[in-house]
């Protein structure tokens, strides 16, 4: 009777400190110690569960392309990849080459969004530039922001409307701007959101009519199609996120994330044989294909 009483107590224990020490990926928190915007609550445990999915990884191509940097699929599946001269590299579903944009003054991508297919956006950080593409990444606009904004730019998206969401890091003001009007549109101030904590933005992305914005320190804001905030996902340490259907995804230690935005769980797909996740520098996840950075380039495998 003692050795099961002594069993039930340490079983207990163990449960109770996994409880405390691990945060649920799928609870929400406020964005500062006290609330000054909606905050979706925790959901019940037994709808955060993670489980491993299985996945049949087949390795198609490996694409040589030495350190890699932004990149994004269009919904028609194709990929597109700055390479380390900021050159824009478009390849097909498969990772077969098809277009090169070279601009005529290279500057930093930080950020590349064709997720709307007829228009690819590319934000250059360091010159604090615009550079819209058709679908064969022909030029049709370059916009500098320091013509139509004060302070400094950190990340910026395309929306399905081709209005553009920028974050104004100097202000903390989440802008968006209309690239036909040059104007800007409407503006949401983040101090009281945020509070006092100092952020360190790193990506940001319209999806299904939510604006996610990325803290690498603090987790990922969201904000409705009008820039209203909504919540916080508790989701720290991450620089980059995709989204897939109903999920948002980003990758660890044990594989590719896939947390429901509207289930409020998450799944663990396990890397592929071979692959070194001390090595993968971001994921890319389509219907059909996914991709895998490194500094050699570009894996290939279909799903």
């Amino acid at each position: 009777m003692l050795r099961l009483y002594l069993v039930l107590f340490c079983s207990f224990n163990s449960i109770a400190h996994a409880q405390v020490t691990v945060p649920s990926a799928a609870s929400t928190a406020p964005a500062a110690q006290q609330a000054v915007a909606p905050v979706q609550a925790a959901p019940p445990a037994a709808d955060v569960a993670t489980a491993a999915t299985a996945t049949p990884w087949k390795l198609l191509r490996f694409i040589k392309l030495p350190n890699p940097g932004a990149a994004s699929l269009d919904r028609r599946g194709a990929l597109y990849v700055a390479d380390a001269d900021n050159n824009l590299r478009q390849y097909g579903p498969e990772g077969l080459p098809l277009n090169t944009y070279a601009p005529a003054q290279p500057g930093h991508v930080a950020q590349v969004e064709a997720w709307n297919v007829t228009t690819t956006l590319i934000f250059n950080d360091d010159r604090q530039q615009l550079v819209l593409l058709d679908r064969f990444l022909a030029p049709i606009a370059e916009v500098r922001l320091a013509d139509y904004l004060d302070g400094t730019v950190r990340v910026a998206t395309l929306a399905p409307d081709n209005l553009i969401w920028l974050l104004d890091e100097s202000n903390l003001v989440l802008r968006e701007f209309d690239p036909n009007t040059l104007r800007l549109v409407q503006n949401t101030p983040l101090d009281l959101i945020i509070g006092r904590s100092r952020p360190d933005f790193r990506f940001i992305r319209q999806y299904q009519n939510n604006i996610y914005l990325v803290d690498r320190l603090h987790g990922i804001y969201v904000f409705d199609n009008l820039g209203n905030y909504r919540k916080q996902l508790p989701f720290p340490g991450l620089t980059y996120i995709g989204f897939r259907g109903d999920e948002l995804y980003h990758f660890g230690d044990s594989g590719l994330y896939f947390f429901d935005l509207y289930q409020l769980h998450t799944r663990v797909v396990p890397w592929p044989a071979g692959v070194d996740p001390g090595a993968v520098r971001q994921v890319l996840v389509g219907e059909t294909y996914a991709y895998i950075f490194t500094a050699a380039g570009v894996a290939v495998y279909q799903l």
